[in-house]
């Protein structure tokens, strides 16, 4: 179930009464109080067993409400007849997970079942009486300071045949990989939710604990109304709602998918007064100095790529940043748009911390890519390089701390390519000062900052940003379209985007082969070189 949504548009009022009649229809919600302990899995069997003690200090919530454990681990709290239970995740405990590397963290109260019938992917099936204790197990476990997460985008298959692309064009290089856990933001699927399970068993296969974000794709498009749109991702992942901590980071995440309804077929982005007061309650706990990382699958600020195309944002940015401002480091992931793109939020955005600083949001690649498009290499695997002209990928965020570094990965790329130089494959002698060089920096953002030369032939030459359509990428593009002969498989045109940067060649040079080099610093300090070389004839 979600949270009822008011605070949306004179249309949305009208979906506040259709929910408020779903509700009616299925009856008076039965408010009971749950009790439990969390406890201390000695032998991570997720049974308490004799002599394994309670936790005190911990915190349990029902999506709505957060509640801590006593001396002895008891907790209590309000339930309904539509409740998910959680613990939230402390620093040095982990929570079980299962086969496939999925967190179980939280327990389904929902007597009579999802409200499913006539839909097309089943929720939750009849849980009966809530028990007489609800209890989480947790396994002491040790967070280092430092420590990896992968940030993956939208994997979105649409079929059996793309999750094999998305496991061995994206999963099969993770396999083993240091990072401490995973994160999909959002459309984990396209659309039909029979696909969670190989997806999860791919994801699993890294190893690692893997959480999830619900996206527009992963909803049931039979329910009526937003309330029971999240049903089945509810039975596979649990509550799209929920918090945990590593060290001194706390991740908070939300559903900010706002389905209109069957009738409607479409959503927006918004996230309800109910979930801005659980980041509130969560956040007004969290030491001041510690990191706090919101995710979302739809984008928190409003980005608006050109001028045909919808906003992506979610409305209520501006009192999430002013429920932030207490803290002075925070940061936020999104997906959902394929493509990059950074933005800084300020006072002028609501976020007022009396540190001084921004909130920084990224919207992160994704490993679908364009979703699966463009030519097949050798392997048989998808080009599907995004409309911006990054490949497919993820980002790796590392956290040291309360600080926290970002890196792009290109889909079976090198680490070290980090960016794309575009000159003329051929340029004549008297043309070579004004001739343009682009460079598109995959994760770079307004506080990268990007040079070149040409080696032997003067010095550093510092880039402007340039934003605009990466040309490499439109060339590109329009080869696929007037080729493939399946319209599917066509990658998307190319969308606006701000990390480019150009400048003229500026050194007059005589016919030959030159070394042009890039070095791009970006925000953290991170440096990364790029070379081609250019003919002069």
């Amino acid at each position: 179930m979600k949270f009822f949504r008011r605070s949306f548009s004179s249309k949305n009022f009208l979906l506040a009464i259709t929910i408020f009649l779903s509700i009616c229809s299925h009856g008076i919600l039965r408010a009971e109080t749950a009790r439990g302990i969390v406890f201390n899995d000695q032998n991570a069997n997720g049974e308490r067993d004799s002599g394994e003690p309670g936790l005190r200090n911990i915190k349990v919530s029902n999506g709505l409400e957060i509640v801590t454990t006593d001396s002895e681990g008891n907790y209590q709290i309000d339930v309904d007849d539509d409740t998910i239970l959680f613990v939230i995740k402390p620093r040095d405990w982990q929570t079980p997970v299962d086969e496939q590397n999925l967190l179980q963290f939280y327990y389904i109260h929902k007597p009579d079942g999802s409200p499913d019938q006539g839909y097309k992917y089943a929720g939750v099936e009849p849980t009966g009486d809530l028990p007489k204790s609800v209890d989480f197990p947790l396994v002491a476990s040790p967070d280092p300071d430092e420590f990896t997460m992968i940030v993956m985008g939208d994997p979105q298959p649409a079929t059996r045949q793309q999750v094999r692309f998305y496991a061995n064009d994206v999963i099969a290089e993770l396999i083993d990989s240091p990072a401490l856990f995973g994160m999909s933001m959002g459309d984990i699927v396209h659309n039909d939710l029979s696909l969670f399970e190989p997806v999860n068993a791919v994801q699993g296969l890294v190893g690692k604990p893997w959480y999830n974000v619900l996206g527009n794709h992963d909803i049931n498009f039979d329910s009526p109304d937003d309330k029971y749109s999240d049903e089945t991702f509810e039975r596979v992942y649990g509550p799209p709602n929920y918090a945990f901590q590593y060290g001194e980071v706390h991740f908070v995440v939300l559903d900010n998918v706002v389905w209109l309804g069957s009738k409607d077929n479409s959503y927006l982005g918004g996230l309800s007064d109910e979930q801005l007061d659980f980041v509130k309650t969560y956040v007004d706990g969290v030491p001041r100095d510690d990191l706090i990382v919101i995710c979302t699958h739809i984008p928190l600020p409003e980005i608006v790529i050109d001028a045909d195309s919808k906003p992506h944002s979610s409305p209520e940015y501006r009192k999430l940043l002013e429920i932030l401002s207490d803290h002075p480091r925070t940061m936020s992931f999104s997906a959902h748009t394929h493509f990059t793109h950074q933005h800084f939020s300020g006072k002028e955005d609501g976020y007022t911390s009396d540190a001084g600083g921004e909130h920084h949001h990224h919207n992160v690649a994704t490993g679908s890519g364009s979703w699966y498009k463009g030519p097949q290499d050798v392997q048989g695997l998808p080009d599907t390089t995004m409309a911006d002209g990054a490949p497919n990928g993820y980002i790796l965020a590392t956290f040291k701390g309360h600080d926290y570094q970002l890196r792009f990965k290109g889909a079976r790329m090198p680490a070290e390519y980090q960016m794309a130089i575009q000159a003329p494959e051929v340029i004549a002698a008297k043309d070579t000062v004004p001739t343009k060089i682009v460079v598109n920096v995959f994760n770079g953002n307004e506080k990268s900052k990007i040079r070149m030369r040409v080696r032997g032939h003067g010095g550093w030459q510092v880039l402007p940003q340039t934003p605009g359509y990466d040309q490499a990428y439109q060339t590109y593009q329009a080869h696929n379209r007037d080729t493939e002969r399946e319209e599917n498989r066509v990658l998307p045109e190319a969308k606006f985007t701000r990390h480019l940067w150009s400048a003229p060649l500026g050194v007059a040079l005589e016919p030959g082969f030159y070394v042009l080099e890039v070095e791009a610093t970006d925000m953290y300090g991170q440096k990364d070189h790029g070379v081609r070389l250019i003919e002069v004839e």
